[in-house]
C-alpha cells in the first residue's frame, strides 16, 4: 500500500488543494483532492492487464471549479432532493436554496459539501491506507440548522476495496444524507454510453415520483416494469423506455449482517466490475442524463448515458415523509454509515 501527495491546483486567493493516491499493489489506485472530496480517478486494469480510469472527471481544478455535474464529490448535507427546498422540525419550517429548475432542493444547495475544502489527513499500514476528510458545517448554512461536524474516511485495501465511511454529529437537529457522486464507466471514462454494462440491483421495489422527481410516498413493485434489475441486464435494454435512469431502489434487507449488498455492475468487454454494499436502506441510479457535451480528463468528451452513480443514500424527500425512515440527526446521536465498492476483474 501507498499514498502519494501533490498540488492538484490553487484557488484565486492562492489556497493549494492537495491531491492524494491511494495505491495498492493490484495495481490499483483511486485519485482524491481536498476540494469537495472529489474522487477524480479510480484506476484499475482490464482482464488483460490494461489500466485504465473508470470514473468520469477533469485532470485540473479549474475544471471543477468552472461547475460540474457532482462528478465523484462527497453530497451534503442532503444528498439527491427536497422538494419545494423546505421542511419542519419540530414546527419550524426551514427554507432552503431552490437550486434545481427554482423548484426543489438539490445535493446541499448552491455551495454544499461538494464546493467545500475539506482538511486531510493521509494513513497508511501493510493493507490498507487512506485519507480522512474532516468539515466544520456551521449553523444556518444553506439554511440548515445546528452546527454539523463530519467525517469522511476513504480507504483501499489489497483486496480492491474502495470503502467510505461517513460520521457527523450535530447540536440541533438537522437532516443528513451524505453520499458520494461518483459516475463510473468500466470500459473506462470516454469510451462511450454505459449501455453494454450488465447491471444487477438487490431491490425488489422503488420509489415512485411525480414529474419533479420528487417521491409521491408511493412504493412500487420492479416486476414487469423497465426498473426490474434483480437479474442481471444490460443498462441499455430497456433504457429508452424511461428516458433514463433517475430512481431510487430500496434495498432489500439481509439479516444478520451490518453491509448489505445493493447493486453489482459489470463492463463485460473489459471485465471491470464493482459490486456495491452498504448500510444505507436505498441506491439512486443514474444514468447520465443531462451529460452534454462536458471536455473531461484526457480530452475525452463525455455525453448522455456516458457514466451511470450508484448512489447510496436515505430516500429522496424523507424530511417531508413521515413514512420514510427518518433522516433527521439529532444531538447526541452519530450519524455513522459505510459504503464498500468492491473493484473487481473476471
Amino acid at each position: 500500500m501507498a499514498i502519494e501527495k501533490s498540488i492538484f491546483g490553487s484557488l484565486a486567493d492562492g489556497t493549494e488543494i492537495e491531491k492524494f493516491i491511494l495505491s495498492n499493489s493490484n495495481n490499483f489506485s483511486v485519485e482524491i483532492i481536498a476540494y469537495g472530496g472529489i474522487i477524480v480517478a479510480v484506476n484499475m486494469p482490464d482482464k488483460k492487464g490494461v489500466v485504465k480510469n473508470v470514473c468520469l472527471g477533469f485532470d485540473d481544478l479549474q475544471s471543477y471549479l468552472d461547475g460540474h455535474p457532482f462528478f465523484g464529490c462527497i453530497v451534503g448535507r442532503f444528498a439527491n432532493r427536497i422538494g419545494g427546498g423546505s421542511f419542519k422540525i419540530d414546527g419550524v419550517e426551514y427554507q432552503l436554496a431552490k437550486n434545481e429548475n427554482g423548484i426543489n432542493h438539490l445535493h446541499g444547495g448552491e455551495k454544499g459539501f461538494d464546493k467545500k475544502i475539506w482538511a486531510v489527513e493521509p494513513f497508511e499500514s501493510e493493507d490498507v491506507c487512506g485519507v480522512s476528510l474532516k468539515y466544520v458545517s456551521e449553523d444556518g448554512e444553506e439554511g440548515y440548522p445546528g452546527e454539523m461536524e463530519v467525517t469522511v474516511v476513504y480507504s483501499l485495501n489489497e483486496e480492491n476495496e474502495l470503502s467510505i465511511n461517513y460520521k457527523a454529529e450535530t447540536d440541533a437537529a438537522t437532516p443528513i444524507n451524505l453520499t458520494n457522486h461518483g459516475y463510473w464507466n468500466f470500459a473506462g471514462a470516454g469510451s462511450g454510453t454505459v449501455h453494454n454494462h450488465l447491471l444487477k440491483v438487490n431491490g425488489d421495489r422503488y420509489l415512485a415520483v411525480d414529474d419533479k422527481l420528487i417521491p409521491t410516498g408511493a412504493i412500487l413493485k420492479v416486476s414487469g416494469t423497465p426498473f426490474d434489475f434483480r437479474k442481471a441486464k444490460s443498462i441499455g435494454q430497456d433504457i429508452d423506455a424511461v428516458g433514463g435512469y433517475d430512481v431510487a431502489f430500496i434495498v432489500n434487507e439481509q439479516e444478520d449482517e451490518e453491509l448489505v449488498w445493493a447493486a453489482q455492475v459489470q463492463d463485460p468487454g473489459s471485465g471491470r466490475g464493482m459490486k456495491v454494499l452498504t448500510t444505507k436502506p436505498a441506491v439512486q441510479l443514474y444514468t447520465g442524463i443531462h451529460l452534454d457535451g462536458i471536455k473531461g480528463a484526457g480530452g475525452h468528451m463525455f455525453n448522455k448515458y456516458d457514466g451511470l452513480c450508484l448512489e447510496t443514500e436515505f430516500f429522496p424527500d424523507a424530511v417531508n415523509k413521515p413514512k420514510f425512515p427518518s433522516a433527521i440527526l439529532q444531538p447526541g446521536e452519530i450519524y455513522h454509515h459505510i459504503t464498500v465498492h468492491q473493484l473487481f476483474v473476471e
